[in-house]
């Protein structure tokens, strides 16, 4: 137990009591989540400053003295490194922005902000979000918390190891081809994305524009709920931003699901699965049936073409973006050069990680003359036919279920030099991701040297409420969200 009685992991409403109860304030939870940050020997934090957190709280405390209440006022998270953040080192992980603190926050950091949250620090994450395992990043790998020789997924790993160890209820993260899901599955907690666009991408450091979607990582469903409440929304400085009222995600949460239909596609439980996932999300999908579910074969016959369709779309707009970093305006610059050309040269090599050196020069040459047609007008067809099929899915079903990777976390160090085998790993959540439809992984039970498995829910486009009611009516039969690692 710790301040106000809170216990190591709480879930954002159980810290929320806490403080409308008046058994803590906001300045005593930051300074627990400071101190747990201070104790901990995961690495996933990149940038803590107590000064700036605890001036957050006081303000937050300040607020509810005026009778303002929130259900995040006072209340701490933490932001993935690929959102900048004002006065904060906003690094993306990578050498290339060691030292980079932004002048403004992004559309995420400026919401949660207003909505009261109390920033407690930067996570870790795969360098420029590329990656599955978190090992990707220029100051070292996250170590999962219920194993610390496992990775913590990636590339939201630092989120996603300090919400399971309870360093804080609540973080930012971002999904791109299943980076807040992934994590999520194989740290033993809550991770959503929401539908493409509706979350607002301004100031978050761009990996692959057209795929890029911030998340949230928490430790229930209804947790969420809340923080995506306070973060969707249109935003006009964000050209892919979807103009949609507000909404409240939570409204469906507590309502049966008897009569939901539930698709389990085939082609999620072929060859590849490990059998430990493959049980532990059968019993999941059992319980969801005990629940009044009525589960529904389906076939999503372009999966296995995601993978390539994927690792051409997201290099080549990768190379795009990453095209600013040159020395010139801010970053890494090289300190010995003889010419523009070779400052140029001798900055990327330098600043760029190799994950993202191999992305880069993939994508450069999937877009080269002679091999756009060949290779990124292709990969596009397919990602259309991809979204395709969901569509005929959800014709005739509610929710899309199955696992979210076909192994459990692997351990550090594994797979380094084998990248094509950490691309496979992808393969259950890139569908999603094509399609630019909302996903959700919620904790499922466990699997070898009892690592733990998620269960992926996948929803029609903006239907987030209900994919959020079924996981939360999974969670309230069941107890694997409840479950803490030592």
């Amino acid at each position: 137990m710790s301040a106000g009685g809170i216990p190591e992991r709480a879930s954002l409403r159980e810290w929320r009591e806490a403080l409308d109860s008046k058994r803590v304030s906001s300045v005593e939870l930051a300074e627990e989540c400071l101190r747990r940050v201070a104790a901990s020997d995961l690495n996933a934090f990149l940038d803590v400053q107590p000064e700036r957190t605890l001036a957050q709280a006081r303000e937050a405390d300040a607020r509810r003295a005026r009778g303002e209440r929130g259900p995040l006022l006072g209340v701490p998270i933490a932001h993935k490194d690929v959102f900048v953040t004002r006065g904060w080192r906003t690094t993306a992980a990578s050498k290339m922005l060691a030292n980079y603190v932004s002048p403004f926050d992004a559309a995420v950091v400026e919401r949660l902000e207003a909505a009261g949250a109390v920033c407690i620090g930067k996570t870790n994450c795969d360098e420029f979000a590329m990656g599955g395992s978190n090992e990707h990043s220029h100051f070292g790998a996250v170590r999962n918390p219920w194993d610390r020789s496992a990775i913590s997924g990636g590339s939201s790993g630092g989120s996603a190891a300090a919400v399971a160890a309870g360093l804080v209820p609540m973080a930012t993260g971002t999904d791109t081809g299943g980076s807040v899901r992934q994590p999520a599955a194989f740290c033993g907690i809550t991770g959503l994305k929401p539908t493409y666009g509706r979350v607002s991408r301004y100031g978050m450091i761009a990996y692959a524009s057209s795929l890029d979607q911030a998340g949230v990582i928490a430790t229930t469903a209804e947790d969420c709920a809340s923080v995506l409440s306070a973060i969707a929304g249109f935003d006009a400085r964000d050209s892919t931003s979807v103009e949609r009222p507000g909404e409240d995600f939570g409204r469906e949460l507590g309502q049966p699901i008897d009569g939901l239909r539930i698709g389990v596609p085939k082609e999620f439980f072929g060859e590849g699965l490990a059998e430990d996932v493959r049980a532990a999300v059968q019993a999941a999908l059992a319980a969801l049936r005990e629940l009044g579910a009525t589960l529904v074969d389906v076939s999503l016959p372009k999966t296995e073409l995601a993978i390539p369709a994927y690792y051409v779309i997201s290099p080549a707009e990768a190379s795009s973006n990453l095209s600013r970093f040159d020395g010139v305006r801010y970053g890494h610059r090289a300190a010995h050069y003889d010419d523009l050309r070779e400052m140029y040269c001798n900055t990327r090599a330098e600043g760029f990680g190799d994950e993202v050196k191999r992305r880069v020069l993939v994508g450069t040459y999937v877009l080269s003359h002679g091999y756009y047609d060949a290779y990124y007008l292709q990969a596009q067809k397919l990602r259309r036919l991809i979204a395709d099929d969901f569509r005929r899915v959800f014709d005739t079903v509610d929710v899309v279920a199955g696992p979210v990777a076909p192994t459990v976390a692997w351990d550090i160090g594994s797979r380094v030099d084998d990248p094509v085998r950490n691309y496979l790993a992808d393969i259950y959540t890139l569908p999603a991701s094509l399609a630019g439809l909302p996903g959700l992984s919620v904790p499922a039970g466990f699997g070898e040297r009892e690592r733990p498995v998620g269960l992926q829910l996948i929803g029609r486009a903006f239907d987030e409420a209900r994919l959020l009611r079924v996981a939360h009516a999974f969670q309230q039969a069941t107890a694997w969200h409840l479950q803490r690692p030592a």
